[in-house]
């Protein structure tokens, strides 16, 4: 039990943060970490030394994907859903980053990166939130770094558009 703690209680935070943004839904969040610390517990055996954070956010995001696909309201993007290239709004000039500075709303940036689907949102997550390295985020996603770069660029991207079409309707 102590070694679990020192592994993983420095964690939790990241991981109901990675279980919020990934279910949006507290609640659904907090039953995420629950049954991911339980099955980081079962199974610390199988954990040799080496990055604890991106191990125990590995379980975190596989429940919050079990529980997302258990989910009615859930509805999967294929990841080859391709963004337009010559969207107006891509070549705006501005980084998702400055859009959301010019906004100065919390809540507007929160409402564009819940609109992302999860694969593009826990990278996001991780990336600016978590400030995990792309070596660490590729362990937690279970993909190759290439992609988790790719995939941070097409996540940055949506959500500058989301913030677009947000920032119009205001």
């Amino acid at each position: 039990m102590k070694r679990f703690e020192e592994l993983f209680a420095p964690h939790m935070d990241a991981a109901y943060n990675l279980a919020r943004w990934l279910t949006g839904n507290d609640s659904a969040a907090r039953d995420v970490v629950q049954e991911s610390a339980l099955r980081a517990f079962r199974f610390l055996h199988r954990f040799a030394d080496g990055n604890a954070k991106a191990w125990f956010l590995t379980i975190v995001r596989n429940e919050s994907y079990t529980w997302l696909k258990a989910s009615a309201s859930y509805h999967w993007v294929a990841i080859g859903d391709e963004l337009p290239e010559d969207d107006a709004a891509l070549s705006h000039g501005q980084s998702p980053e400055l859009l959301a500075i010019h906004t100065e709303n919390a809540a507007l940036i929160q409402q564009a990166l819940r609109a992302l689907p999860p694969m593009f949102r826990e990278v996001i997550v991780l990336k600016e939130l978590e400030e995990m390295p792309y070596k660490d985020i590729a362990l937690v996603a279970d993909i190759p770094i290439g992609t988790v770069m790719s995939r941070l660029a097409r996540a940055r991207a949506m959500l500058k558009l989301e913030l677009l079409k947000l920032h119009d309707h205001e």
